[in-house]
């Protein structure tokens, strides 16, 4: 079973359910991938809708999901469809979002550790718990199956216990999970965009020796292209998103407003292309 070492096959996989991201996230991020790595590789996109995805792009249907995703809490529940049998994609493959911008080396993610491990990011959210982040992660197809039999026992219950599917893998893996080490990955809101009042003057950068920066949340690639917290949000130079907290025209709270502030981000555009 390939592992992507040794000039083996490197699989990547992704997943695209509904219409919350079109075909051309998936043609960007094979494109980035293909500028990245060294061949041979191949990406293979788990969906329900595979038109207009790229010839290269390997397409698969949607793994059964034999039980209700749960509708009450939040996080990605149906990537725990990825969790068991792939079909004819076996072996080490890494998952990535398809928000994901890609900005470095992807070899070192096939070569780290030993195959079996299963290798989360680590969520700036929560530094102290160390939980994973499962933007970008590895694993041997099949390895986390038993946590797919814990879930479909009770959907919900799971989801209101961990809130998060990354919470649930992190504590339940089978053998546990490591970390990509510090520095590989780069959360776009927590590493890139700088601090207030910063966030007005300069654009977000790409930390040193980022690999793969994340968009988790609302703002996603288009939102950084614009200069926009989210998609809800308005364009505005810097000084009429400031006056927006005194005349009443703003969405959240000031300290909130204040801080959900980015200037348009002229490398994402460079780099999110086909």
């Amino acid at each position: 079973m390939s592992d992507g070492r040794n000039g083996e096959l490197k699989q990547i996989i992704c997943i695209k359910w509904g219409t919350k991201f079109g075909p051309d996230y998936v043609n960007r991020l094979h494109a980035m991938i293909a500028r990245n790595i060294t061949p041979p590789f191949r990406l293979f996109c788990f969906t329900d809708d595979g038109t207009g995805l790229h010839p290269d792009v390997a397409v698969r249907p949607l793994p059964d999901f034999a039980y209700e995703a749960p509708v009450n809490t939040r996080g990605k529940w149906p990537k725990s469809r990825l969790w068991g049998d792939l079909g004819d994609v076996t072996g080490v493959v890494l998952f990535l979002d398809l928000d994901v911008i890609v900005t470095g080396d992807l070899d070192p993610f096939f070569t780290f550790g030993d195959p079996d491990d299963t290798v989360l990011g680590r969520n700036p959210n929560t530094p102290l718990e160390k939980m994973g982040q499962t933007s970008v992660y590895r694993m041997r197809v099949g390895k986390l199956a038993p946590l797919q039999q814990i879930f479909a026992a009770d959907p919900q219950g799971v989801a209101d216990q961990y809130r998060y599917e990354q919470r649930f893998v992190t504590r339940n893996a089978p053998g546990g999970v490591k970390f990509w080490p510090r520095g590989w990955l780069a959360h776009f809101r927590f590493h890139c965009v700088p601090v207030f009042p910063l966030n007005y003057l300069m654009e977000p950068r790409i930390p040193r020796g980022t690999r793969i920066v994340m968009f988790p949340g609302s703002l996603n690639p288009p939102d950084a292209i614009a200069g926009r917290w989210d998609e809800a949000d308005p364009v505005r130079p810097p000084l009429a998103h400031l006056r927006a907290l005194f005349t009443g025209d703003r969405r959240e709270a000031p300290l909130k407003h204040l801080r959900h502030y980015v200037r348009p981000t002229s490398w994402v555009a460079r780099l999110w292309r086909d």
